[in-house]
């Protein structure tokens, strides 16, 4: 892999909590645990051992990750700040928190970087 591209944002998501009790066994197939963070620019999420976000839980992330690349307001859609939304997994088990980071770069499309 060789990016070429410094993206204008990064992204954390630290999991907050669960919805059925206080672990994830039996319910959530990545083992999530309260305080585990994962990271990224534009592509996957991965946490601090390399192990990637849920699949599932991506799904709903990436919609929310361009809204805020393009510009968006997350308060807009229900976020707690411009750059801050709770989200629950697919499967109803665990809470997420994404919260974007402006890096100062030039946005993807609109950026003269090519010229």
């Amino acid at each position: 892999m060789k990016k070429w591209y410094d993206e204008e944002y990064a992204f954390e998501i630290e999991v907050t909590g669960f919805l059925r009790g206080d672990h994830t066994e039996r319910y959530c197939r990545n083992g999530e645990e309260v305080g585990d963070k994962y990271t990224c620019t534009y592509g996957c999420p991965v946490n601090g051992q390399g192990q990637g976000i849920c699949s599932k839980t991506m799904m709903m992330l990436f919609p929310i990750m361009e809204a805020v690349r393009s510009g968006g307001d997350l308060e807009n859609i229900g976020g707690s700040g411009r750059y801050t939304k709770d989200i629950v997994c697919p499967d109803g088990c665990v809470l997420f928190r994404l919260t974007a980071e402006k890096l100062g770069n030039e946005n993807f499309f609109k950026g003269k970087f090519f010229d």
